[in-house]
């Protein structure tokens, strides 16, 4: 029980495999320690799915972290800036009005947990959206500027931002910086058996590769996707199943490519709700990945595809669809004896909100920095480690499931079975209750790794216009000159970043040229 955890085996690239093998290499310095060592093993026949193309600001701290220049990182993956996601008709259109509401990265000059604008808002909610309100950033998206000054050094933001990426690039470039600067071994093989030894941990794994046909290691990583080789055919952890909650079961994604080279690049993913899912829209450098995310209990595939293609006009002729079926829900386990399952291995919600590689990151980071030191420490770790990830699960689908549920449509049967209560978590609707007497405060977040922090339920919730009665909230409204001047500081710090900050076309430019200045 004493053996040191020396030799971490990954199984299986793609985005959380290559996060994972890069956050542990740079943190257990595989490079200047030789009893640590890092081994990626990956198939040569499986392709990255590569559905999620949105990330969140963690990964910009991510890749400062195992040393990768931001302009690099950027060229080659076809990164763009994002801000933040525009829903658009997520609600009824009223008065002939598409409807609209950003949930932006930031809110600049104010963070809810300090002072929250909502209760003020809500006193005189007929006067200006919410995000508009209290974020400079929706309106710095409506103006397609940028998120930083040209002269911003790399990874420093003046508008909180993140990026939209091609995985499949992204991989790729991971795979070249964790093998050239981490020390990473590389090895393209197919596992075939996978060896126990008495107490059932993983001692060995039997590969089809004539270079490395075995590979001994210390803790295994199963990042192998929807069927996963560890976690589920070793070891047979039962598969938590959410499709009554989260209906959308299927994707259909299109390649887009520009017509022109001076196209508007929004720096914001676009999500537009439909009968019976919801279409995103993501900006990279050379093209558009535009996909249809459903459920194929209210659809066909064929129906959907055209759906997609009517959302795209002409822009989609000559356009191939590639459908990609989507496992949703979570291991009962993420962590058992000496294998941890990181990635769609895992667990998968849906690409809404774009928390899939979030979570990847998330589990590498803490991973990396709970490693225990020998098995007499694992069982410490895998208890803290599962406890955390089944609830950022829970409370991950809890705040996807929330854009649906609270949603006014009830067009079609998919919109009116979202809103069933047997169809919403317990927590969600206790919670959904309270917000009907005053919004959300602080203290109902009390989980410090929550994905999804007050600002983020706030944004969604006023920008579906949830009915929260004012008269109930005075106990909140504590301030109502500071309120003011909070609010007028964003309306003149928007006006501001509006006029000064660079277009994010402009800015992109920028990036592919000259970099950033190296930090």
């Amino acid at each position: 029980m004493t053996q040191p955890i020396n030799h971490i085996v990954i199984v299986g690239g793609g985005t959380a495999g290559w996060l994972t093998a890069a956050t542990l290499a740079k943190q257990l310095k595989v490079t200047s320690n030789t009893n640590k060592k890092v081994t990626l093993v990956e198939s040569p026949n499986i392709p990255i799915l590569g559905v999620g193309e949105g990330t969140w600001p963690n990964l910009r701290a991510t890749l400062k972290k195992i040393g990768v220049a931001e302009a690099d990182f950027m060229r080659e993956c076809d990164a763009t800036f994002k801000q933040g996601a525009l829903f658009v008709n997520w609600n009824v259109p009223k008065n002939g009005q598409t409807h609209r509401y950003y949930h932006p990265l930031n809110t600049v000059n104010h963070s809810s947990y300090d002072f929250s604008l909502a209760p003020y808002w809500l006193m005189n909610r007929t006067s200006q959206r919410y995000d508009y309100a209290v974020a400079s950033q929706s309106h710095v998206c409506d103006a397609n500027r940028g998120p930083k000054e040209m002269t911003t050094p790399e990874y420093m933001a003046v508008q909180e931002y993140s990026y939209h990426l091609n995985a499949g690039k992204f991989a790729a470039f991971l795979t070249k910086h964790c093998v050239e600067k981490l020390g990473v071994n590389h090895v393209l093989a197919n596992v075939q058996e996978v060896e126990l030894d008495a107490q059932e941990y993983i001692v060995k794994l039997h590969t089809d590769s004539d270079t490395a046909p075995t590979i001994d290691g210390d803790l295994f990583v199963d990042c192998s996707g929807s069927n996963p080789i560890l976690i589920e055919k070793t070891y047979r952890i039962p598969w938590h199943d959410i499709s009554d909650v989260i209906f959308n079961d299927t994707a259909i994604a299109i390649q887009v490519p520009y017509k022109s080279e001076n196209v508007t690049i929004p720096s914001h993913t676009i999500m537009t709700a439909q009968d019976a899912g919801w279409i995103w829209d993501i900006a990279l450098t050379n093209r558009r990945g535009v996909g249809h995310v459903f459920s194929s209990k209210y659809t066909t595939i064929e129906s959907a595809e055209q759906t997609l293609r009517d959302y795209l006009g002409d822009d989609a002729k000559g356009c191939e669809a590639r459908v990609i079926p989507l496992k949703l829900g979570y291991r009962e386990k993420f962590w058992h004896k000496n294998c941890v399952a990181i990635g769609m291995s895992g667990g998968f919600v849906e690409p809404l909100e774009a928390s899939a590689i979030f979570l990847f990151d998330a589990a590498a980071n803490m991973l990396a920095d709970q490693m225990p030191a020998s098995r007499e420490h694992m069982l410490y770790v895998e208890n803290k480690f599962n406890r955390s990830f089944t609830m950022r699960m829970e409370r991950t689908i809890e705040f996807i499931k929330l854009h649906y549920c609270i949603s006014d449509r009830r067009d079609t049967a998919y919109w009116q079975d979202n809103c069933d209560l047997n169809s919403i978590p317990v927590n969600l609707q206790e919670n959904l209750k309270v917000w009907k007497t005053r919004p959300p405060t602080r203290y109902d977040f009390e989980q410090a790794w929550e994905p999804f922090n007050l600002d983020s339920y706030l944004y969604v919730l006023y920008g579906l216009e949830f009915d929260t009665k004012i008269e109930a909230s005075h106990p909140l409204i504590v301030d109502e000159h500071l309120a003011a001047k909070k609010m007028t500081a964003v309306a003149e710090l928007s006006e501001k970043l509006v006029k000064h900050l660079p277009s994010h076309r402009d800015l992109l430019k920028k990036v592919q040229l000259h970099g950033f200045t190296r930090i």
